[in-house]
């Protein structure tokens, strides 16, 4: 291509810290520029937060349905190619549908949508439309996260037995949701983001991650979801056993009342010949560690492209001792499904290593996981069928 790809985005105005963050994300490797935006539903704010940005005032829009329609009456030369919904949960499902049915491709926040209900329409939407949707589950665009499934998948370490992911905050160990915390008050609203709290907004990601590292699907779950915060409406931390479809057994552990706790994210994978350790505060380094030998420290980086997956190196973006952290790894998926989309617009096809960034199926593994972990902590059965 030629040209940057053209982006518009719904949400993310003044007001949301999540819009900076996926536009930091999107602008990193130079293939994306914004180029309109319905970015709040306070036109005041939506108007302040298109003027910050230097949009076009015709390109400033106050509703997404009012963006999705003029952007689509506009010459194939000044339209958006793809639209990125930062809305919270409930508003994720109504854009996303009416912008790919108007031929847009999609970038979407995590959960993909309100219900499972929705991501399976959604998903109908897509394969209808052969039209491509990126959910950003972030943690996978990790080099050393990509490393690890790879290793995994090229059988380093043999049958896999155990899976250990915990993703511990502390931020809601506080009622603040009711102290003019906004990110708090619709977090924790059963109208605004769904059936679940904690589960819903961290617990999918690490069950994402557990399957996106072993390549195995959760089968079967056994949940205990609490509320430890008095007066909180949806569940602040929560524990679940998982089942394997390959045989392995895992425990998964997401709690945001562990006072004291930042995104403390981690996972641990063992196989019959050893496992890997990756947390997020040191996300650079891969331990690999084996049965009959030493542990092994990889870290991600240019220096070490002899020893490191292709997958892991294409996500790679300094040389090595230069660290990458979230926004790199957030940059990662923008540039995965960018690169992507640019090989379908000029008509080529997109390397393997392009065209892993998480899709709609895995919005709606989150979605099903959301469902099931909670009724499973409702239920008085030891293990409950994990279905989709």
């Amino acid at each position: 291509m030629n040209r940057k790809l053209r982006m518009g985005m719904v949400g993310g105005g003044k007001d949301a810290f999540i819009g900076a963050i996926h536009r930091h994300a999107a602008f990193m490797d130079g293939l994306v520029e914004l180029s309109c935006g319905a970015l709040s539903i306070n036109p005041e704010i939506a108007v302040a937060s298109g003027k910050s940005l230097f949009l076009p005032e015709d390109r400033i829009y106050l509703t997404y349905e009012e963006m999705i329609k003029k952007e689509a009456a506009l010459p194939a030369d000044k339209r958006i190619d793809f639209i990125t919904i930062v809305t919270p949960n409930f508003a994720h499902f109504a854009p996303a549908m009416m912008a790919l049915d108007h031929g847009f491709h999609v970038v979407i926040e995590k959960p993909i949508t309100f219900t499972i209900e929705e991501a399976k329409q959604l998903k109908q939407k897509v394969e209808e439309t052969g039209l491509l949707l990126c959910l950003t589950h972030t943690y996978s665009g990790y080099p050393m996260v990509k490393q690890a499934k790879a290793m995994f998948a090229g059988g380093a370490f043999g049958a896999i037995r155990k899976v250990w992911v915990e993703y511990p905050q502390g931020w809601l160990s506080k009622l603040s949701e009711r102290e003019g915390n906004a990110q708090a008050a619709w977090r924790t609203d059963p109208k605004k983001s769904g059936k679940s709290g904690c589960m819903g907004d961290i617990g999918t990601h690490a069950a994402h991650l557990a399957e996106y590292i072993t390549g195995a699907k959760i089968t079967k779950i056994c949940a205990d979801l609490n509320v430890m915060v008095p007066g909180r409406m949806l569940d602040d931390d929560g524990n679940v056993l998982l089942k394997f479809d390959n045989g392995a057994a895992g425990v998964l552990m997401a709690s945001q009342v562990a006072a004291g706790e930042e995104n403390a994210l981690k996972i641990r994978v063992y196989g019959e010949k050893g496992g890997i350790e990756w947390a997020q505060h040191e996300p650079n380094t891969l331990l690999v560690k084996w049965l009959d030998q030493p542990t092994q420290i990889l870290r991600a980086g240019g220096n070490y492209g002899d020893r490191l997956s292709s997958f892991a190196t294409h996500n790679c973006r300094t040389p090595g001792g230069h660290p990458e952290g979230y926004l790199e790894a957030f940059g990662n998926i923008y540039r995965n499904f960018a690169l992507s989309l640019a090989a379908r617009i000029d008509g080529t096809t997109a390397t393997p290593e392009m065209q892993d960034f998480p899709k709609v199926d895995e919005g709606i593994r989150g979605m099903a996981f959301i469902d099931n972990v909670v009724a499973s902590s409702q239920s008085d059965a030891k293990w409950y069928d994990h279905t989709i």
